[in-house]
């Protein structure tokens, strides 16, 4: 008997994994299909097993897992995000941070506030059962977190690097700003609101913001310099591989333990071991570490979607709900219109502004584009699903009327948002930026930002360092006055970051062109 439990959890582990891969072979036969996405073929196995599991269990349960929020938070999650900063196209991102700042920071603040204000005038006039306004207030965070997948496997960052870039920096930015919300929310007694309280609510925000990237950039240039000067790939490149995964790991949880934005300190570790460290390793190294940082990312969504497909159908909180299905429906229709209502009010309103500061018709969004970078916020995933268990139940079970709602309503959402908004993403982005080969090389091309090159065709500049391709030399304009800084404030920081970059940064911790050059090294050849 006390070997049941133990055996109970190697069946459910053995059926999830079987159902993992599944959901990857089923995605690869269907990857050209114009209308699924593993995403959605995800969900659908999960809902497909959720049936199956409800009838062989004669209603009892839907699920071989039980959710736990530690499980999302500490496992899952940490290898989305570091893969994101990791693989992100730097140049472009920080060409257009200033944007994706605005969109991700400012648009799901504008976002929280119509969510949060509207479930609080509207939820009044339905039988929900009691909830404060620290629930509404969570509610506006949960439903303001973005899930761009769908439109990021279908648009090409090669022919639409600006609308790739933002919608991409954007999504990452969003999920942080909707997590630092949350928790600043649950610090709080917000039951008496006064200007002082929101001052110091504000500045923690603004505290976690900063600090979070800061701890995030420290651990990354820590890395790099440890590896630059050990150069472990000389005796085991699985040592190096090995401490950059760990490292990588190290600054989500030491933002956990200090209380901080664990998403924004693991993406700008991302992009600093990819513009500092990845460069000092070993060729065979970098090829690993690319492609487990992928893959372990790859295999954390699919666990997710996988995951709230079959929750979708657990009977306990729909048994809570079933009393009353009018007023769930009702709910989940005021949520999807919120949703809608407070994206559009803040995409529209700031392209907007951000057009009267663009100088060139080129450098603008058109309405088009606008209308992409709407219907990319749109759906909601697995973000969404973990706060509102954080918010709204205890290990995965409420037996609270209004909480039941919530959670049943937030599961609806987004099944909804990521089924028919994320079919008909394909053909919108078809209609509105019409491309030949749009969806054959957008998922190819967004995974590898670092094409692969033999060492020996890396070309040689005057001082020895080898050409950044990525970063790229394309005639940035030398300011030379406070008008050049105030005409092109981007390419201006740009070149001088630059040449800070390659003359204090790079000789102490590596990157592109500085790597060290040791006997037995992919660069020794370059010796000669």
């Amino acid at each position: 008997m006390a070997l049941e439990p133990d055996q109970a959890s190697i069946d459910s582990i053995t059926l999830f994994v079987a159902l993992l891969s599944s959901c990857i072979v089923i995605g690869h036969l269907l990857e050209k299909n114009r209308w699924f996405n593993e995403s959605i073929t995800a969900l659908a196995i999960g809902l497909c097993t959720g049936i199956v599991i409800l009838f062989t269990t004669e209603g009892r349960s839907s699920r071989i897992l039980v959710f736990d929020e530690e499980l999302f938070f500490i496992y899952l999650l940490p290898p989305i995000i570091f893969n994101a900063g990791f693989q992100v196209k730097k140049k472009q991102f920080f060409r257009n941070f200033a944007m994706i700042i605005l969109f991700g920071a400012v648009g799901t603040l504008i976002s929280f506030v119509i969510v949060s204000i509207g479930t609080m005038q509207l939820f009044k006039k339905l039988d929900i059962g009691f909830l404060d306004i620290g629930d509404y207030l969570a509610l506006g965070t949960i439903f303001s977190a973005t899930d761009s997948v769908c439109t990021l496997q279908v648009l090409n960052q090669d022919e639409t690097p600006l609308l790739y870039s933002v919608v991409f920096g954007e999504g990452v930015v969003n999920d942080a700003t909707s997590i630092v919300l949350f928790n600043a929310i649950q610090k709080f007694d917000l039951s008496h609101i006064t200007p002082g309280i929101f001052m110091k609510f504000m500045g923690n925000f603004l505290y976690l913001f900063i600090t979070s990237t800061l701890l995030g950039v420290g651990v990354g240039l820590i890395s790099a310099y440890i590896i630059k000067k050990l150069y472990m790939g000389r005796h085991s490149t699985d040592r190096e591989v090995a401490l950059m995964i760990l490292m990588a790991y190290l600054s989500y949880m030491m933002a956990e333990l200090f209380s901080l934005s664990s998403i924004l300190t693991v993406f700008f570790c991302g992009i600093v071991m990819s513009h500092y460290t990845w460069h000092n390793v070993t060729e065979s190294s970098r090829i690993t570490t690319k492609h487990a940082f992928a893959t372990l990312s790859f295999i954390s969504e699919i666990f997710i979607f996988l995951y709230v497909g079959m929750d979708a159908l657990d009977i306990e909180k729909w048994n809570v709900v079933s009393k009353s299905p009018g007023t769930s429906v009702g709910v989940s229709s005021i949520l999807l219109g919120l949703v809608l209502v407070g994206r559009a009010a803040s995409v529209f309103p700031l392209s907007f502004i951000s057009n009267l500061f663009k100088r060139t018709e080129r450098d603008k969004f058109t309405l088009k584009q606008q209308v992409t970078i709407w219907w990319a916020g749109l759906m909601r995933g697995s973000v969404s699903v973990a706060l509102a268990y954080n918010q709204f139940t205890r290990s995965g079970h409420t037996q609270l009327r209004g909480n039941a709602i919530m959670i049943t309503s937030t599961i609806t959402v987004v099944l909804f948002s990521t089924v028919v908004f994320g079919l008909l993403t394909k053909p919108l982005i078809r209609l509105l930026l019409p491309s030949k080969n749009l969806s054959n090389t957008a998922s190819s091309d967004s995974l590898d930002p670092f094409p692969p090159k033999p060492m020996a065709d890396l070309p040689l500049i005057a001082n020895g360092q080898i050409a950044d391709d990525e970063e790229g030399n394309d005639n940035i304009p030398r300011p030379t006055s406070l008008r050049m800084l105030l005409a092109t404030p981007a390419n201006t920081v740009h070149y001088f970051w630059r040449k800070f970059d390659d003359s204090v940064m790079r000789p102490m911790f590596g990157g592109r062109g500085f790597a060290p050059v040791i006997p037995g090294s992919p660069l020794e050849p370059l010796l000669h």
